[in-house]
C-alpha cells in the first residue's frame, strides 16, 4: 500500500483546504494518508511515508510561515531518496513578484533531499475553485503514479 503525509501551514484556512483535497484524492485512490499541521510536525515524518506533500503560504513579501520555519530548514537535512514529493500552496497576486515563492523554495529544499518530483507544483491564488480543485487532483494523480513507478 502506498503511503503519503500531507504538512500545510494556514493563516486564512486556504492552505488547509489545499490539504484536505490532496488528502481526500489520495484517499480515494486507496492511499494510507495523514495530514498534519507544520508547527506540529518533524520533517523526519517523511521517513516513513512514499509520498510527501507540503502546502505552505508565502507571507508578505515572500516570506516563509514563521511557524513552519524550523520544519523547513530541518526538511534540508533529511534524505529522502526513493520518496515522491509534491508543493502545493495558496498565495495571493496582489504580491506579484512574490506570490507563492514558498512553493518554489520548498520545492528547491525538497529537491536537496534527494526526493523524486512527482508533479509540477501547482500556485493557486486564494482559495481553491473548482478549476483549481481539478489542478490539485491531477497533481495528485501524478504523485500517486510517480510513487507507483518508484516501488
Amino acid at each position: 500500500m502506498i503511503t503519503a503525509h500531507v504538512v500545510y501551514a494556514t493563516i486564512t484556512g486556504n492552505n488547509e483546504d489545499i490539504a484536505d483535497i490532496v488528502t481526500e484524492r489520495l484517499e480515494d485512490a486507496g492511499v494510507k494518508v495523514t495530514e498534519t499541521e507544520i508547527s506540529q510536525t518533524d520533517p523526519s515524518v517523511f521517513e516513513n511515508v512514499d509520498i510527501c506533500v507540503v502546502c505552505p503560504y508565502t507571507y508578505d513579501e515572500g516570506a516563509l510561515p514563521e511557524e513552519g520555519l524550523d520544519f523547513y530548514e530541518d526538511l534540508a537535512d533529511e534524505k529522502l531518496t526513493g520518496k515522491v514529493f509534491g508543493v502545493a500552496g495558496s498565495g495571493d497576486t496582489f504580491y506579484e513578484e512574490y506570490y507563492n515563492v514558498s512553493v518554489d523554495k520548498f520545492e528547491e529544499t525538497f529537491e536537496k533531499t534527494g526526493a523524486t518530483k512527482g508533479s509540477e507544483s501547482v500556485k493557486i491564488n486564494l482559495e481553491p475553485d473548482e478549476d483549481d480543485i481539478k489542478k490539485l487532483d491531477a497533481f495528485t494523480d501524478q504523485l500517486i503514479e510517480k510513487a507507483k513507478s518508484l516501488n
